[in-house]
């Protein structure tokens, strides 16, 4: 008895331990949240306006639709990283309503429409290596003006969300949970007070979230979940376990039952992966399963024709030798082995013992190959016509070529509302059912992206679907013989950015899954180019696009490419590609790459190239051949299916050749003086194990060196930004005032010395004083994650490639000159650059299009927050006309249509008899050519019109 009674005490005391933890949790994501507010609000840049300069075509990752049921022209899409936005117009034109929250990851939308209150579950559902966590559950019954936080703050990823058609106060959310640690936070949890309180009314365990969650069309009582066992790291991703099963309730989500058991016909145990759910009515119930046990042995198979890779995993040195060259040679050539590699000298490798036979299947894994040689059974569809007691499979053959290893970053099915046995699920393609999931046909399209994770179906004509997928958002209306793309939201999920130095400079930039781009930065982001067919973007690279370089000498030489190091030279010119990935040598480990393998084009010689794999590589012809320069700079790899252990980031000194900074997946910073002679590992006074976003030495100082470190694939949102002063000696904490938010990108400025941009998963930062303190960005940008930026020299731009929102740009001349005098004067106007006049302004060619009106920015900064009178004055100090600005401490931003009052006109007039200044249609008079003077408080700058 007084075991039991110890037993219970210690439960008793676990349970309130994990509860004060889930309160820790949550306080400090509400702390963090009030923290950022508090920063935007005070800071002195929060009026430098950022412009979105797109692109838009290949758009972004959807999870979630909800469209309107009386009216289906009226939708919101959710993006996993971009927000969330609303059209009423087909999806011609969207328009964002997260922006003025703190997050823009989303995992489900649900929208009352009775009400008009949509739901916002943060926290993308899928667990892709860029899954970004949300904040909880978010609430607007203003159509997204404002944005009520409601509860959940730790559930960082939210599966599904369903409110009751007869009582919009009651919600149930499936919460997925932390993405790559254990969490109590995963789980059903249920409100009937509209978000004020929660009880979580099913708990699976830690490491088991519910990814679905759906009820029966006409009966909110009887409500299917799925819970989806999942340990994923860094090195290893195991997406099945016991505890992915099905669960009913018939009492609106109050309790459950698990239903997929030993009995049920459904599969059960460590292989079963994640389960996506489609609800006909009360009866019948489809699941889609991404099944994790291993495709049996079907005894002999036919002879195959020529040598395959597994040959040589068992292949004795004798059966190699006796191997007729030709058809070797045909085999080494197939698979891209080096030149050098060919049958009569591999063969001789073999003799000697330097190589092995099962080194050539070797040579050929690297991560790509791994992942994709799994043999998996992979998509499964299952249907019960009993409410779930029993459970059978639709279909006799493998679903092959849907999920292929990536069936943890799908997992739907949905079931037309008029028809059991019309079925759709989706992984790579888009495929549909017309006999209850027996046999199936694919309804992709030219101008349908592969990845797909959201379908509606319209209940009154199911020959209509909307479809959101990696690229955007599609819709048919004849069942998927023919799709519509609509993509005009600028949702870009860019992994890295570039820019080169042509007039105007082009943008290049590397996407997710939709590879890399180019275009001009002052591009027109609009629809005027369906006119002539061409998109002012253009793409050179398909997969996830990745990093790029560009030679300086000749911008058409580009470098960049695809996931997993798989880099090429490109001649833009003449649109030829050279294949320039490093290969290590037969019988040597293979190079682990990363995911994003960093690239570095030496700013000493544009000829030489480095390339980080585990190795840092070195190239003195433009990728033509490859050096290791170095030995394993990692901690060694770790056993698993993702690459690890890999380069992260690589910068050479602007100072010195051959002085090199690495940083690592795994948490080391190495540095070599002496371009690879030696090797200093630099991490002692950085935290352990973390992913090194960024090693950046100084442009302005030889001994300077800046470390940002990530711990988003530990669950850890603290933000590490690191600065040395003796090559990494020694190392200084420069978050100071940061909210938290893994950092992925910091960058010095060209121009001020002191000046520092930084980069996290929710948003950007700039300090004046070299990180002691830090300023938020905030003007006309989200709460988005920030991959990458780079400042283009000539022109001054900041520019920041997110991974939800595309690029944004804004100019940073003002900031330059930020430095303690100016903080002690009471305004200090910036330089406007010369305008050029045109008979455009204020007209229009027809009566019957809107004229077209000019602007320019008067740009000050002001050490108080008052009330500023600016004066528009001739060159003689006659004013023309007065702006009554409300200025913030800090930096201003005053836009001027370069209009004058009539007063103004006349006196202009006076002054200069040999001008005329006309009413434009507009009714407005503007400044003909001449010089002009912007005054404040005693202050003036120049306005040249010419």
């Amino acid at each position: 008895m007084k075991f039991k009674i110890f037993l219970a005490f210690c439960f008793l005391a676990i349970l309130n331990t994990e509860a004060q933890q889930a309160t820790l949790n949550s306080n400090k994501v509400e702390e963090s949240l009030q923290k950022k507010t508090k920063r935007q609000q005070e800071s002195l840049v929060k009026n430098v306006p950022f412009q979105n300069i797109g692109p838009t075509v290949m758009s972004g990752r959807v999870v979630d639709l909800a469209v309107n049921p009386e009216n289906s022209t009226e939708f919101y899409v959710g993006y996993a990283s971009g927000g969330l936005w609303h059209t009423t117009n087909n999806g011609t034109t969207f328009m964002p309503i997260l922006d003025s929250s703190q997050t823009q990851n989303v995992g489900d939308i649900a929208v009352d429409w009775k009400t008009r209150t949509i739901w916002v579950g943060t926290g993308e559902n899928n667990a892709s290596r860029s899954s970004y966590s949300g904040i909880g559950m978010l609430k607007s019954t203003n159509n997204g003006e404002s944005w009520e936080h409601v509860g959940l703050p730790n559930s960082q990823h939210v599966g599904r969300i369903l409110i009751n058609p007869n009582n919009g106060d009651e919600v149930v959310v499936g919460v997925t949970g932390a993405l790559y640690s254990k969490s109590e936070d995963r789980g059903i949890y249920k409100t009937k007070d509209g978000g004020k309180t929660w009880s979580k009314t099913l708990f699976v365990d830690n490491v088991s979230g519910i990814i679905d969650v759906q009820h029966a069309p006409n009966n909110y009582n009887v409500m299917f979940a799925s819970s989806w066992t999942k340990d994923r790291k860094a090195w290893n991703f195991d997406g099945s376990g016991n505890n992915s099963s099905i669960y009913k309730s018939v009492d609106a989500g109050e309790t459950w039952t698990k239903v997929s058991t030993d009995a049920s016909g459904f599969p059960i145990g460590e292989g079963v992966g994640r389960i996506g759910l489609a609800i006909y009515d009360d009866n019948i119930v489809y699941a889609i399963h991404d099944s994790q046990f291993r495709r049996p042995l079907e005894g002999e198979k036919e002879q195959t024709r020529g040598l395959k890779k597994d040959h040589f995993k068992t292949m004795s040195t004798q059966v190699f030798l006796d191997l007729d060259d030709k058809k070797l040679n045909g085999f080494l050539k197939t698979n891209g082995f080096q030149e050098k590699y060919r049958a009569e000298n591999v063969k001789q490798m073999v003799r000697s013992g330097n190589v092995k036979p099962i080194d050539l299947a070797h040579y050929l894994e690297d991560a790509n190959s791994m992942l994709f040689d799994t043999p998996v059974i992979g998509a499964e569809v299952y249907k019960s016509t009993d409410g779930g007691q029993t459970w059978n499979k639709t279909h006799e053959d493998y679903l092959d070529d849907l999920y292929y290893s990536y069936g943890y970053y799908f997992g739907h099915i949905h079931v037309a509302p008029d028809n059991q046995d019309h079925i759709y699920v989706y992984g790579v393609p888009i495929i549909k059912s017309k006999d209850g999931g027996k046999t199936f046909t694919s309804i992709s399209a030219e101008n349908v992206h592969a990845d797909h994770h959201a379908l509606w179906i319209n209940p009154k004509n199911t020959n209509h679907l909307i479809n959101g997928n990696d690229g955007g958002v599609n819709i048919t209306y004849d069942d998927g013989e023919s799709w519509i793309k609509n993509n005009t939201p600028a949702v870009g999920q860019f992994y890295a950015i570039n820019v080169d130095n042509q007039k105007p400079y082009r943008v290049y930039g590397g996407l997710q899954d939709n590879g890399v781009w180019v275009g001009a930065h002052n591009a027109p982001e609009n629809k005027a180019w369906h006119q002539n067919g061409e998109y002012p973007w253009k793409s050179i690279m398909g997969g996830d696009g990745m990093q790029i370089e560009i030679d300086n000498r000749n911008s058409d030489i580009v470098y960049t490419g695809y996931q997993f190091g798989n880099y090429y030279r490109i001649n833009r010119e003449t649109g030829a590609q050279k294949y320039i990935q490093p290969k290590h040598e037969l019988g040597e480990t293979p190079y682990r790459f990363n995911w994003q393998t960093p690239i570095h084009l030496s700013r000493h010689n544009q000829d030489i190239l480095y390339l980080g794999g585990n190795k840092l590589m070195r190239s003195m012809d433009k990728g033509d051949t490859w050096k290791a320069i170095s030995p394993d700079l990692t901690q060694g790899g770790k056993k698993g299916n993702v690459a690890y252990g890999t380069l992260t980031t690589i910068s050479e000194s602007p100072f010195d050749f051959g002085l090199i900074y690495i940083g690592t997946d795994d948490g080391n910073v190495q540095l070599t003086k002496n371009g690879g002679g030696s090797w200093e590992n630099i991490t002692a006074d950085l935290p352990k194990d973390l992913w090194l976003t960024r090693v950046v030495a100084s442009k302005h100082k030889k001994e300077r060196v800046y470390a940002t470190l990530n711990g988003y694939r530990f669950d850890d949102f603290t933000s590490y930004v690191y600065m040395s002063e003796d090559y990494g000696e020694t190392w200084t904490t420069i978050n100071s005032n940061i909210p938290n938010a893994p950092v992925n990108v910091i960058r010095e400025d060209h121009v001020n010395k002191d000046i520092l941009y930084l980069g996290t998963d929710n948003g950007a930062y700039v300090s004046f004083n070299n990180g002691e303190m830090w300023e938020a960005f905030s003007k006309n940008l989200p709460a988005v994650a920030v991959h990458d930026m780079v400042l283009q020299e000539a022109s001054n731009d900041l520019l920041l490639g997110t991974h939800g929102r595309s690029i944004y740009k804004t100019n940073v001349e003002p900031l330059q000159k930020m430095n303690t005098g100016l903080m002690n004067e009471a305004v200090t106007l910036f330089n406007i650059n010369k305008i050029r006049a045109s008979s455009r302004w204020g007209n229009s060619w027809s009566k019957w299009m809107k004229p077209y009106e000019p602007s320019t920015q008067i740009k000050f900064f002001a050490n108080t927050a008052e009330k500023k009178i600016i004066e528009i004055r001739s060159d003689k100090n006659t004013v023309l006309k007065t702006i009554v600005a409300n200025a913030d401490l800090g930096f201003n931003y005053v836009d001027y249509d370069l209009s004058i009052t009539e007063k103004g006109r006349k006196k202009l007039l006076k002054e200069n008899t040999k001008i005329d200044i006309n009413k434009a249609k507009n009714n407005k008079y503007y400044l003909p050519k001449g010089e002009y003077l912007i005054y404040i408080n005693g202050v003036t700058t120049s306005l040249e019109v010419e």
